[in-house]
């Protein structure tokens, strides 16, 4: 990876050159898929719900958690 200054990136790009040997993509982050932690207290009935949902198509509770909240929100 080569050094530039952010005014010679910027030309690059503006000019439409390839800037990917000025690029780190060695660890990539996307914007708005940085990870948060949330906690989140339900009630019993809803957690064997939720396991017994999860372990029908073979995935983790969290992981289901993710999967409905994502296509509700994608819905709205």
């Amino acid at each position: 990876m080569k050094i530039i200054t952010a005014e010679e990136l910027d030309k690059k790009f503006d000019d439409g050159e390839d800037i990917s040997e000025y690029l780190d993509l060695s660890n990539p982050i996307t914007p708005e898929q940085e990870m948060k932690r949330v906690n989140i207290d339900y009630p019993m009935w809803m957690v064997k719900e939720l396991d017994r949902h999860a372990k029908h198509i073979g995935v983790t509770r969290q992981s289901l958690i993710k999967m409905w909240i994502s296509q509700r929100l994608k819905t709205e």
